[in-house]
């Protein structure tokens, strides 16, 4: 896989959704203050949901229909996949 669309979860509960090409460099990132903009304000503790596709294109499709989604469906859609078991996921890690 090329590309990652991910999803974090914040300190406050709400969800952050981007796409990356390295997602545990990204979470590190993050977690550093060096992500978005929205995560410097909102901490991630973990990802929640993470997709591989071949090309960025992709990717970034279907991180816009994700952030299309409400909150409700997006939840589902974390519901319904494997929990992310990744190297260094948390934000203690990322130190």
């Amino acid at each position: 896989m090329n590309a990652w669309v991910y999803i974090l979860e914040c300190a406050d509960g709400s969800y952050y959704t981007g796409w990356t090409n390295n997602v545990e460099k990204r979470f590190q990132a993050h977690c550093a203050g060096r992500g978005a903009k929205y995560t410097r304000a909102h901490p991630p503790l973990k990802i929640v949901y993470v997709k591989g596709f071949e090309d960025k294109s992709a990717a970034m499709k279907h991180e816009a229909a994700i952030k299309r989604l409400t909150r409700a469906q997006k939840t589902a859609l974390i519901a319904e996949t494997a929990p992310v078991k990744m190297k260094k996921m948390t934000p203690n890690a990322a130190s």
